[in-house]
């Protein structure tokens, strides 16, 4: 995507704002309120690096300024966006209730990101809420998505968070925060709800080339640009969604609010890894029901990537009926695009470097017996990477019956391959990671931080950032929960 001249200001910041030169009905142009005493808690020096900004100076007066929004970098343009969502099945209209984009910033090679914050004060969005947001869901967002950076699963990222100086009243007075987004960008299946609902097909017509342009700019859309969107946001989700199940992570939140055109994974509010493997995991307070449990968050996928295919409609064929089924049959290889991926990325936890047509049943097989035994996910696969390298591994999984049976069908289907042990091994430990943002280390990190101790998140983020390396240093991280304490429960944090 082409960007406008944008020169370099102190700090690094080299800003665009092709986002705020689309259409007015987009978004609103608004800037954040300004906070009291603004102070850094964290900052991503690495994530900075990248971006080609200068860590040092992020971390003066001047740009904790601007990370708690009192003042604008140089080149921002900030708004509000516009967009709708199905929460929990139920359409509504949304936009940044409480963020603020302030411009997209172009790397040193011209990658482009958006620059949010969140947590920034209200905007026309804001449905009567403060705009504002709590220390912990910020920290939280933090420990999480870098924890999702480490382990390779594309996210929007982490670059700061600042205290306020000033407190939010939720059902408690807590620390108000505001953090620093970096995403791809923050275009979502809502926003093309949002677009359908006001049924301007011109405008419509404007954000599919817009997000084609910036997320597949290789796509050949002479034909159909709208289906080759499609097809092309559902390749991205069905790999997403195949490397959450790979790690035990539940996102809680699935709305198409939450579903980026981009591939990321966004909103880390209700968020949780498994520890024993549970299809039904559920941990957000407020999914009662179970709509985004761990097990079906494919389906929800495609039912997401159905309300993006209706928005689409008018653009994929002039005949109403024409089009619902261009998108039927387009949604309808969404299972089997996921299912490709997934076992792919099973096929790699298991050593499995060749295809044949039972992996399915013997993936399941392990899966099953994870199940009943109550064996710890990320610890069993960990511990099958130290099988394969020839080490003898005592725990909860190897010592029932059932182990005995389905390990002597995976050595004889490992064995039908021409890759030796050292090989399978080697693949299975960057599959197979041995430290996770386990639920019980991140609320330490959080009580911590409450009190103004952050070194324990610090060294928390530190271990997450090479979750697949077997350090002295990461083996206190690698230890599941103490078993028989109360079900782990998360919330939004609005």
């Amino acid at each position: 995507m082409a960007a406008n001249p944008a020169s370099v200001g102190r700090g690094g910041w080299r800003f665009d704002n092709s986002y705020a030169r689309l259409p007015p009905e987009l978004f609103s142009r608004t800037g954040p309120v300004a906070v009291r005493r603004p102070a850094l808690v964290v900052l991503n020096h690495a994530l900075a690096d990248s971006l080609g900004l200068d860590p040092a100076h992020l971390a003066t007066e001047q740009s904790i300024a601007v990370f708690a929004g009192n003042e604008l970098a140089p080149g921002s343009e900030p708004i509000a966006q516009a967009y709708a969502g199905h929460q929990f099945g139920n359409f509504t209209n949304l936009g940044d209730g409480r963020a603020i984009l302030l411009g997209e910033q172009l790397t040193p090679d011209d990658r482009r990101y958006d620059i949010q914050l969140k947590g920034s004060g209200p905007t026309p969005y804001s449905r009567r809420g403060d705009g504002r947001a709590a220390l912990g869901p910020m920290l939280r967002e933090y420990i999480i998505s870098e924890a999702m950076h480490g382990l390779g699963i594309p996210t929007t990222r982490s670059l700061a968070v600042v205290t306020t100086g000033e407190q939010v009243l939720r059902d408690e007075v807590l620390p108000g925060a505001v953090l620093t987004r970096v995403a791809a960008s923050h275009l979502r299946v809502g926003t093309f709800e949002y677009v359908a609902a006001l049924r301007d097909r011109a405008l419509l017509e404007q954000l599919v080339d817009y997000t084609l342009r910036r997320h597949y700019p290789e796509l050949d859309t002479i034909q159909t640009p709208a289906l080759t969107l499609l097809d092309a946001v559902m390749e991205r989700q069905a790999a997403l969604i195949a490397r959450w199940l790979c790690v035990g992570f539940v996102h809680g939140v699935m709305n198409t609010d939450n579903m980026t055109l981009s591939g990321e994974t966004i909103d880390y509010g209700p968020c949780a890894f498994i520890d024993v493997y549970d299809p039904a995991a559920v941990f957000s307070s407020i999914d009662r029901r179970g709509r985004y449990a761990f097990a079906n968050q494919p389906p929800i996928a495609q039912w997401n990537l159905a309300r993006l295919a209706e928005s689409l409609l008018p653009l994929l064929h002039a005949e109403q009926s024409a089009a619902v089924a261009l998108a039927e049959q387009a949604l309808d290889r969404f299972p089997e695009l996921f299912q490709r991926r997934y076992l792919a990325g099973l096929r790699s936890k298991l050593g499995l470097l060749t295809e044949e047509a039972d992996d399915v049943a013997l993936a399941n097989g392990f899966l099953d017996l994870l199940k009943g035994s109550a064996a710890d996910f990320t610890n069993s696969f960990a511990g099958l990477t130290r099988v394969a390298a020839g080490e003898v591994v005592d725990d909860a999984l190897t010592a029932t019956p059932q182990w005995a049976i389905w390990h002597a069908q995976w050595q004889a289907r490992l064995n039908r391959q021409p890759q030796s042990a050292a090989e399978v091994a080697a693949v299975m430990g960057r599959s197979n990671p041995v430290v996770i943002a386990r639920n019980h280390r991140v609320e330490e990190a959080l009580r911590a931080a409450h009190d103004g101790d952050y070194a324990v998140m610090q060294d928390l983020l530190d271990v997450l950032a090479q979750p697949y390396e077997v350090t002295r240093r990461n083996e206190p991280y690698r230890a599941a929960p103490a078993p028989g304490g109360a079900p782990y429960r998360t919330f939004c944090g609005t």
